[in-house]
């Protein structure tokens, strides 16, 4: 798996925006890998939609988070999945728990990844005979009618 992602932000009181892509291996694709969703410590801005933040308003008062995003890794279905979100406006621009979090993200992928490579390969196939006691009771029946085939040809 690989984690690629990025912050931009606009001058003045725009929301930064976070984008990450997450790309899946061909060998993590092939072990049909679930999808891995992690809570992250990336606090989810009031009024989420909006793509600013005035001087005073929400983020840039007293404000605590209450919600925190969601992040996931795509399904063997997926290669790879593209993602944005908006972050709080913060006057220092600095984000570290947006690495700390696809840290963690990363982490419970490595461990669903493991469990998955720990499920091995099998390719069982076998073969069953009619039993003895089947075939001790389907004899008798089996060498008459063959007798009869037998006695019918030369009669004919």
């Amino acid at each position: 798996m690989n984690i690629d992602w990025s912050i931009s932000k606009k001058r003045g009181n725009f929301r930064p925006i976070l984008t990450y892509a997450i790309t899946l291996t061909d060998f993590e694709k092939s072990l049909a890998m679930p999808p891995v969703r992690t809570t992250s410590t990336i606090p989810k801005p009031p009024e989420v939609g909006w793509t600013h933040c005035w001087p005073d308003q929400h983020e840039r008062t007293d404000w605590k988070p209450s919600e925190y995003y969601q992040l996931a890794a795509p399904s063997h279905k997926e290669k790879e999945t593209l993602v944005t979100l908006k972050l709080p406006w913060r006057e220092s621009n600095e984000y570290p728990e947006v690495e700390e979090s696809l840290a963690i993200l990363r982490d419970a992928f490595e461990k669903a990844l493991i469990t998955s490579m720990n499920s091995t390969a099998v390719k069982t196939q076998g073969s069953l005979k009619t039993s003895a006691s089947a075939k001790g009771i389907i004899a008798p029946t089996f060498a008459a009618e063959r007798i009869l085939q037998s006695v019918a040809r030369k009669t004919a």
